[in-house]
């Protein structure tokens, strides 16, 4: 006899991860073939490093395939210079079904002083894939902490503005 759906086990779909089981911190030493003739960091850099953050955390919740489907603005606060750290910090805000918002903090530290300046933020979507390239459900978020719901109800702002944009985008083409 066949099981019903409240009786079966749940999938790795329906058990939920927490939060932590997303973060990452990746650290790295600027070198100068990172940088500009001025001594930073290129930003372009920077970018990549925000997006293997994001692929990381987002890997690490759904177990899968991830690919970027948009990076949300990326502002560049302060210059990280040639010898200092730059530390970035990245976790899963919210889950949709087969997509999800991932966010990252990057971080320049002075390794003489220890001085850790915030130097960008950006907010980076993945879509999830299965092994034949499909997209696929994603497990859903377990938010342990006041600062894990905040950054929750905040993605679905973001998400709202997102897809307006991409329907004004279809809507009113260049």
């Amino acid at each position: 006899m066949r099981k019903s759906r409240s009786e079966r086990k749940p999938s790795t779909a329906q058990k939920g991860k927490p939060v932590s089981a997303s973060r990452v911190e990746m650290v790295e030493v600027v070198l100068p073939n990172h940088a500009n003739p001025l001594g930073n960091i290129l930003g372009g850099r920077v970018m990549h490093l925000i997006d293997i953050a994001a692929a990381v955390a987002a890997h690490r919740h759904c177990n899968s395939y991830v690919v970027t489907a948009s990076v949300d603005h990326v502002d560049f606060r302060n210059p990280i210079r040639v010898g200092d750290l730059i530390i970035l910090k990245s976790s899963v805000n919210r889950v949709f079904h087969t997509s999800m918002e991932v966010g990252v903090k990057v971080f320049s530290e002075n390794i003489l002083t220890g001085e850790r300046k915030h130097t960008s933020s950006a907010y980076v979507t993945f879509v999830a894939l299965d092994e034949k390239g499909q997209t696929k459900a994603i497990p859903p978020l377990v938010l342990e902490t006041a600062e894990d719901r905040r950054r929750f109800a905040e993605a679905a702002e973001r998400r709202r503005i997102r897809l307006a944009h991409r329907y004004k985008e279809r809507s009113h083409p260049a």
